[in-house]
């Protein structure tokens, strides 16, 4: 048994399965605080510096249009994004967040950073480079 303890502890697919559960927790319960879902709080983190379709969201977040049409319907009716027309196609529909969405956003963001630090907190600033470093390796460029 010990044999393969050491034998997943060493194994990165395992850390990252492990490191995205604890990450998954925090999300959660810092989004649950202020009465978002996971879901909603992805939503908020890629429309901070960018206004998608809602096209473009459905298939970033790998949700049926309906679902995410739903999603920021119940983020608008809390006053936190916004539906707005694109300048030079009318028909082109985009989703921004309102200044009580962004305000809303960077709270949460802080506190998620708050909460992870605890965890990171061990390791020296070299190490937090490296890990930088190698977790974008894995995750690669943003697809949005």
């Amino acid at each position: 048994m010990s044999s393969m303890m050491s034998a997943m502890q060493a194994d990165p697919a395992d850390a990252l399965v492990e490191t995205s559960f604890l990450v998954m927790g925090i999300l959660t319960e810092v989004a649950g605080r202020h009465g978002l879902s996971l879901t909603q709080l992805r939503v908020f983190g890629i429309t901070q510096d960018r206004e998608p379709r809602l096209s473009d969201l459905a298939a970033f977040l790998g949700l049926d249009k309906s679902t995410v049409t739903g999603l920021v319907d119940r983020a608008a009716a809390r006053g936190l994004v916004e539906r707005v027309r694109h300048e030079s196609d009318a028909r082109s529909v985009r989703i921004r967040l309102t200044d009580a969405g962004r305000e809303l956003a960077t709270l949460v963001h802080g506190e998620v950073h708050q909460e992870l630090a605890g965890h990171l907190g061990a390791l020296s600033p070299a190490a937090r480079k490296d890990l930088t470093r190698y977790l974008r390796a894995v995750v690669g460029p943003p697809s949005l």
